[in-house]
């Protein structure tokens, strides 16, 4: 009896000692990878980058902070997943996954004392490059105009839509301004080229060729000498530099030379991909040549014309469409198909058409942007574009279908296609995007001093999303300096 009452105790003793076993051993297992995660995190590991440093993270995201779908800057862009973004009534949804809420794409600047992101060196090229153009002569010693008394005239017409150049550099000077600072400011000036973020080139190139397109080529060729004379060129071979060739003749020397900076185009019709690329490269509005539409009340009912379309018909390229597109709808009711030009009252017929109609054709011309598109945008007549090779600003930022119509080339050849298709588009939907137009022409619109949300100011953030890729080529290209040369390098990080 007591043998059996021993050997009982026994089995008890044994069971309690193996449970207190294999407590222990959990307990010491997630000891220990709790301090595994500790001594991972992101503040202790070495290779762990600081968001902060970089240009403002908040004008990386392509989405409103409303949203907590994306935050992260480091997400991929939603260029590369358009599809995503673009609302389609005829996908099916699964029924076991949720609705993804839809963007709210009103770009946001963020709070004042994050205004600043991007830090500009700007090279003081002397005044033949830029405001010399304007028949400006320097005083002194300054190789700038004096913008606090007097601001160089820049020409009207046709000339201001390829002006970007003259309010980026004008923006610039501005930062230096103290009265100047306010919450509109995205990009200020530095004095030394180890502490910006991109090296700016202010050659007014666009006006070069518009109005001296002879001396146009002598200009682009004392550019490259001076440009690969620099210490900053040779530094990073030219990649963190800002060169502007909105005019796509503007630069067609030069590029070949100069092409590992980033440009800013109109678009890429005239550049081979290997030299421009939306990569690498910022696509920046025309100047509207029509007047804004102020208080426009007009409604669906009281913009008469359907279709509206007045410029060259006769283009090459890209734009034979024009003219098999004339001989569809020249006889269609309440379309206005026609030639016209900037002259003979010509911007005013354009303003007054536009403004009466519910929707303006933007077909490729010799090249796929024209600045048709942006007169439309601010004339609040719903774009209808048809260019299949065209690249919009602000893109990877603004959801262009929310305002605009985009049509194939080859389905708008159709007969019958195009009318058919503007006429079933119902008023419901057209006072959406009329709204719309409303809400964004803003983004579209240059102005000294630049205001909040404006051209200038977008595209300074576009470029400042640029700059993590261009500080990657940099850092690359830089991988066996020291193998090959000897040499130790400075290098500018981001860490």
């Amino acid at each position: 009896m007591v043998e059996r009452n021993v050997s009982a105790a026994m089995k008890i003793v044994s069971r309690k000692s193996l449970l207190c076993f294999f407590s222990m051993t959990i307990l010491l297992f997630m000891i220990t990878w709790l301090f595994v995660l500790d001594s991972t995190s992101s503040e202790d590991t070495p290779l762990s980058i600081d968001h902060n440093l970089l240009p403002n993270s908040k004008h990386f995201s392509t989405f409103d902070e409303s949203n907590p779908v994306v935050k992260d800057q480091n997400s991929e862009s939603s260029f590369t997943n358009r599809a995503i973004l673009v609302d389609n009534e005829n996908i099916e949804v699964n029924y076991k996954t949720k609705p993804i809420p839809e963007t709210n794409y009103n770009v946001k600047c963020s709070s004042a004392h994050e205004k600043v992101v991007l830090k500009v060196f700007m090279y003081d090229l002397p005044s033949e490059f830029h405001f010399g153009l304007l028949d400006w002569k320097p005083e002194g010693k300054s190789v700038w105009p004096d913008i606090k008394t007097k601001i160089p005239h820049y020409p009207g017409g046709l000339n201001l839509q390829h002006s970007i150049e003259y309010w980026l550099t004008l923006d610039i000077l501005a930062s230096e301004l103290t009265e100047s600072a306010s919450n509109a400011r995205t990009a200020i000036r530095v004095h030394n080229s180890s502490e910006a973020d991109i090296i700016y080139v202010p050659f007014f190139s666009s006006l070069s060729y518009n109005r001296y397109s002879k001396s146009n080529k002598v200009l682009q060729d004392k550019l490259v000498k001076y440009l690969t004379a620099q210490e900053e060129w040779k530094k990073s071979g030219g990649r963190d530099h800002l060169i502007l060739a909105h005019h796509p003749n503007s630069m067609l020397d030069a590029r070949k030379k100069l092409w590992p900076a980033t440009f800013i185009l109109s678009d890429f019709g005239r550049y081979p991909p290997n030299i421009a690329n939306v990569e690498k490269d910022v696509i920046a509005p025309y100047k509207h040549v029509i007047r804004s539409y102020v208080n426009d009340t007009s409604t669906f009912d009281s913009r008469s014309t359907l279709l509206y379309f007045q410029g060259a018909i006769n283009r090459k390229d890209g734009g034979h469409a024009r003219q098999q597109l004339y001989s569809l709808l020249k006889d269609e009711k309440k379309v206005h198909f026609s030639f016209g030009s900037a002259q003979r009252d010509g911007i005013r017929k354009a303003t007054e058409g536009m403004q009466s109609s519910k929707f303006c054709l933007n077909i490729a011309g010799d090249t796929p942007s024209s600045n048709r598109l942006f007169d439309a945008i601010v004339s609040h007549c719903v774009p209808v574009i048809i260019s299949d090779d065209i690249e919009l600003p602000y893109e990877d930022v603004l959801d262009y279908t929310k305002f605009c119509i985009f049509v194939r080339t080859r389905d708008a050849l159709k007969k019958k296609f195009l009318i058919n298709f503007i006429t079933s588009i119902s008023r419901d939907e057209w006072t959406r995007m009329w709204n719309k137009l409303k809400e964004i022409e803003k983004f579209f619109d240059f102005q000294f001093p630049s205001k909040e949300g404006d051209a200038v100011q977008m595209i300074w953030q576009a470029v400042a999303r640029k700059v993590p890729f261009i500080r990657l080529k940099i850092n690359r290209s830089r991988r066996f300096f020291r193998s090959l040369y000897g040499k130790d390098m400075r290098l500018k990080s981001i860490l």
